[in-house]
């Protein structure tokens, strides 16, 4: 025998996950805004080179910290020009 239907529980359940989904989604956009705004602020300040941020040498988790991974700087600055 086939169950009975509970189309409102089923109904709140869809909602549910469409809630969360949604704040997942408003929390992970809030997180990248604040990345951004201390990326700036720390250019803006001086703690980081922009052509550094701009071409991804520089971790910005350790932006956050103060530290730069300048392995990465480095690196770059040992690639041959192309002529």
């Amino acid at each position: 025998m086939a169950r009975k239907p509970n189309y409102r529980f089923e109904r709140m359940e869809r909602e549910r996950a469409k809630a969360a989904k949604k704040a997942a989604r408003t929390k992970a956009k809030a997180e990248k805004a604040e990345r951004r705004k201390a990326d700036a602020d720390a250019v803006n300040t001086g703690a980081v080179d922009a052509d550094a941020v701009n071409t991804g040498a520089v971790d910005t988790d350790a932006v956050d910290t103060g530290a730069v991974d300048t392995g990465a700087v480095e690196a770059a600055e040992r690639v041959p020009a192309e002529e």
